[in-house]
């Protein structure tokens, strides 16, 4: 039983911090450009290799 007293708080805690970076990372809009990425992947750019 004690260890449960631990271990919700700690759950709860992770939690907001889970929420708290989410809507951080919501905000500064790192969820703009989500096919940009992988399209990029899949376009083959030749590089100039030395002669």
């Amino acid at each position: 039983m004690s260890g449960l007293a631990i271990l919700i708080p700690v759950a709860l805690f992770m939690g907001i911090c889970g929420l708290t970076f989410f809507f951080w990372a919501m905000r500064h809009d790192q969820f703009e450009d989500l096919d940009g990425a992988a399209q990029r992947v899949l376009i083959d750019e030749e590089e100039d290799e030395p002669s």
